[in-house]
Parts: structure tokens; sequence; C-alpha cells
């Protein structure tokens, strides 16, 4: 295990082989089963997350999007891309050039009805179904005050992720014991927050 692997880089990893199972985004599924970018194409395959008592918390959601910075100097260029960006015939444009198996996922309800897509991409069920069974309005098997899955919408959630990662990759490889992990993340965790000023 090496922690300190980006997501590109255990998708490398995988998709040449030299890993024996990755947890991670559906994003990925178009890359791992497209013969061209991935020698185990033929071979590999995906599940749901296991749970226990409650189905809930064991999706994550997660959010790719575009913004345009209230200082763009080309707004309407910029506006006139994402719309472009997001239609349907950037999803067909895509898949007559490079294969439909590569479309990008999760964009498109229609996406998911196309039988170009659905013949070449064996996961398509699968990804559309964690998607749509993430639920942000009820995240756990308790109510919570919160909505969300996973996902913090703030600027520090990469680096709180990055640390909280780190300390469970060294209880993973016998490193240190749970408790021990679980109390170093929670102090990063505070650590990261107390210098973004959220406590005060």
């Amino acid at each position: 295990m090496r922690p300190s692997l980006d997501y590109n880089e255990n998708l490398a990893l995988f998709a040449q082989g030299k890993c024996g199972l990755w947890i991670d985004a559906t994003v990925a599924a178009g890359t791992l089963f497209d013969p061209t970018m991935s020698s185990v194409a033929t071979k590999v395959g995906l599940a749901a997350a296991p749970h226990g008592a409650s189905d809930r918390g064991t999706q994550w959601l997660w959010s790719w999007a575009f913004a345009i910075p209230s200082t763009s100097q080309q707004f309407p260029e910029a506006l006139r891309f994402i719309q472009w960006a997001t239609s349907k015939s950037y999803i067909q444009a895509i898949g007559g050039r490079f294969g439909w198996v590569v479309v990008p996922p999760g964009t498109r309800q229609s996406t998911y009805l196309d039988p170009r897509y659905r013949a070449s991409a064996p996961f398509a069920d699968a990804v559309r179904d964690a998607i749509v069974q993430a639920d942000p309005n009820r995240p756990t098997q308790h109510a919570v005050p919160y909505k969300g899955i996973q996902y913090v919408a703030i600027p520090e959630f990469q680096a709180v992720g990055t640390r909280v990662g780190q300390e469970m990759a060294k209880f993973l490889t016998g490193k240190t014991t749970l408790d021990d992990a679980l109390f170093r993340a929670n102090a990063a965790t505070t650590e990261i927050m107390n210098a973004a000023g959220y406590y005060k």
C-alpha cells in the first residue's frame, strides 16, 4: 500500500494490472473497461461497498462541476463552452470519436438509455444505480442534522481527506492501532480547521 499515490496514479496502477483491489469512484469505470487504456479491461469487475445493518452511508456522492469566475472577461464564451461540454451533442461526439465506453459517466440521464453506450459499457447500470441510490438528504441510518455523503463543500476538504487517509493507511498496514489512527486523524482535522478559521 502506498498512501502517497493520488487518484490518477492509482488508476494507472490498476489499469496496468499492478493493483488487485481499488476502492474509488464510478467515474473510473470507463477507463478500466476500455481495452485501449486498460490491460485488465476483460478481467475487471466492480461491486458496491459492503455494509452492515444499514446501507445508508456506504455510498459516496461527489461533484464534478464547471465554474466561471466572477472576474472572467469571457463570460459568454465560457458559458457556451459549459453548455456544449454538458450537451447531448458532446456525448455523441465523444462516443463516435473515441468509443462509447469512455463517454463521461454521470453527466446525462440520456446516456444511460442510449443502446450504443449500454452495449459498450457493461458497468452502466451499476454506475447509474450508485448515483441514483446515494441520498444526500438521508446519508446515515439514523437522522442527522446535515446533508451530504462524504463530500463537504469547503476548500479544506481535500487536505482533511489526505490526512485522514494517511492515518487509515498506517492502521491498515499494521503501523499503528485503530484508536491511535482515529485520534491522529481527528487531531489533524482539528488542526486544519483551526488554521482555516472555522474555530474561534
